[in-house]
């Protein structure tokens, strides 16, 4: 897609004043998929030099905004992070293009904020927290699960830039589950449910996403029985949160919700010792 509107490509390590028309451009692979008639300018972010992952001194780990998904598939994940396979899960769930898969980037996938984008689904089940900078300079933190307000909404004021997702040691060491659902063979996700249990105080956390306009997570303290994650799930997702487009109906998702939700339930809770 010809940006025709967009007369000048300009390099972020300028830190230019934020003008009306101004994006960020990582990967591209959004921006240039549709007319984008309001954009005059484009910020490229390619030759800012942040390091795509890196693990702190605490075991966290950092993913910058301009990682790819290619880089985070590939990135050598620790013996003791059991939370290792669901990154190639969510990473799958793109079912992209030779091109997507190499230059879409992590922060680009949270900051279009679409329900089906499988990189909030990972952040936000593994309790990701959100660096975000802004013009100024002056930083604040956000968790994922409050970074996407809505289909196609975020919480980033004009000029803020996210600048990379940081996923903490705890959650790296938990052990999780993963449940997909499209209408299509090779479709988008219409449901993308994740399960996480904290290894250190057995907190079972659900995440919904992909189905909703918004990631929800659902912690439960003590391991809860069926009835009780059918209730989490009735009463902790308003029925106008359920993503209607061509993808899916929202009764569908709903459906498929529920039943995801008790799979995951069962398999980190009962099937645990087995």
């Amino acid at each position: 897609m010809d940006l025709n509107t967009v007369l000048e490509v300009r390099d972020a390590r300028r830190r230019d004043t934020w003008l009306s028309g101004d994006a960020w451009l990582g990967g591209g692979t959004y921006l240039f998929s549709e007319p984008q008639p309001h954009l005059r300018r484009l910020i490229d972010l390619s030759r800012t030099g942040w390091e795509p992952l890196q693990v702190t001194a605490t075991g966290d780990l950092e993913i910058a905004a301009t990682c790819t998904v290619a880089r985070l598939s590939r990135f050598p994940k620790p013996a003791h992070w059991t939370a290792a396979p669901l990154f190639e899960q969510c990473c799958r769930a793109f079912l992209a293009s030779w091109k997507i898969w190499n230059m879409a980037t992590f922060g680009g996938n949270l900051c279009n904020a679409l329900p089906a984008g499988p990189m909030i689904s990972l952040a936000a089940g593994l309790d990701g927290v959100c660096l975000l900078q802004a013009q100024t300079g002056a930083r604040r933190e956000v968790p994922v699960g409050r970074f996407v307000t809505g289909a196609g909404r975020n919480v980033l004021h004009p000029g803020e830039l996210l600048r990379s997702v940081t996923l903490p040691a705890r959650a790296l060491r938990s052990r999780t589950a993963f449940r997909q659902a499209s209408l299509y063979g090779l479709g988008r996700s219409g449901v993308l449910v994740t399960g996480t249990l904290d290894p250190l105080d057995g907190t079972l956390t659900i995440t919904v996403s992909a189905s909703t306009v918004r990631p929800i997570r659902l912690a439960f303290p003590l391991p809860p029985n069926a009835a009780a994650v059918r209730e989490a799930v009735e009463y902790g997702i308003e029925p106008g949160e359920y993503f209607d487009d061509i993808h899916g109906l929202p009764a569908w998702r709903r459906h498929m919700t529920f039943r995801y939700a008790e799979e995951i339930r069962r398999e980190l809770t009962e099937e645990a010792g087995r």
